[in-house]
């Protein structure tokens, strides 16, 4: 373990989890920067004893911010939410003002170095409240922190996904799956132990300063493609019902209005309009001296407990 310290904000989410590990096995010094530091607890088996600390840190409390990052090395920004709320405000006040708030901190406590999650399709032409607020985000990092390295993921995969697991957990229940937008949008989907390493690589790589990394997968497949793996892995057989967006966006504002955690929501369905690929020139995994797995090969190792019969069962060919 060396004397390096980074300061990881989100660090018990999804993202979050894959990169405290890949970061303790480099050797970083952790500390997991969350409002409820009671939840980061389980990472501390992640690294040695007293490698991974738990720190109190609310991403919209400059006072906390400050306290998180005084003395590190390092600092990865991975906080962001799925549901802006009306008018997409909260998506505002974390991906714009949070990302302002620690990347200011971070260069007024001397970081060398500073990490940005973002997201593929960011963008401040978007119909997408959520790609416009990452976008935002992006610009506010440049201007508080120039040597900022920005990671872009596309859809994002893993044991603890919530693409996958929905769907193979939909599927369980319903015989009809939805296409919406007739299942014509493309992503390039991404293992999370991928993303893990891509961090970890440019934090080790003093020429991705600066720079902007759109990270994908090796195939880029449909949304229609995606649920026809899921079905074939959990060995379903299912009808797939396409659904037009202004249908689906329409059906989605009610969870939207009355549930914290909707699984769909409008702006959502903004996102599924365009394509969520890298773009044709773009730097990315390979950059980073990272092959990419591909999705069919992991995709079994966790959807196996949505068979009938969980492991005992043989996916269908």
């Amino acid at each position: 373990m060396s004397g390096r310290i980074v300061t990881i904000f989100g660090a018990s989410g999804f993202l979050g989890r894959h990169i405290v590990r890949a970061l303790a096995k480099e050797g970083w010094r952790i500390r997991a920067a969350e409002r409820h530091p009671n939840l980061a607890e389980f990472l501390r088996p992640m690294g040695m004893v007293g490698q991974v600390q738990p720190f109190k840190a609310d991403i919209t409390r400059p006072d906390e911010v400050a306290a998180a990052v005084r003395g590190a090395d390092a600092v990865v920004n991975l906080v962001g939410v799925m549901h802006g709320g009306l008018g997409g405000k909260r998506f505002f006040a974390v991906h714009e003002e949070g990302a302002r708030l620690v990347a200011s901190a971070a260069s007024a406590a001397g970081a060398g170095r500073l990490v940005h999650m973002s997201a593929l399709g960011a963008s401040e032409a978007s119909a997408s409240a959520y790609a416009r607020s990452k976008a935002a985000g992006e610009a506010a990092v440049r201007a508080a922190f120039a040597g900022a390295t920005i990671l872009r993921p596309s859809i994002v995969f893993g044991q603890e996904d919530q693409f996958f697991n929905r769907f193979a957990n939909m599927a369980r229940y319903t015989p009809v799956l939805p296409l919406i937008g007739g299942g014509r949008t493309k992503f390039q989907p991404v293992f999370v132990g991928d993303v893990a390493l891509a961090v970890a690589a440019a934090l080790a790589n003093p020429k991705s300063a600066g720079e902007t990394y759109e990270l994908g997968g090796p195939e880029v497949l449909s949304f229609r493609e995606l649920l026809e793996l899921v079905v074939r892995i959990t060995g379903r057989r299912r009808l797939f019902a396409p659904v037009p967006f202004a249908l689906a966006k329409l059906g989605a504002w009610p969870a939207a209005l009355l549930l914290p955690n909707p699984p769909l929501t409008p702006d959502q369905v903004e996102l599924l309009k365009s394509d969520n690929v890298v773009a044709a020139g773009a730097m990315g995994l390979a950059e980073l001296g990272i092959a990419a797995e591909a999705a069919e090969a992991i995709l079994p190792s966790y959807l196996w407990r949505f068979r009938k019969t969980g492991q005992f069962e043989a996916a269908a060919s």
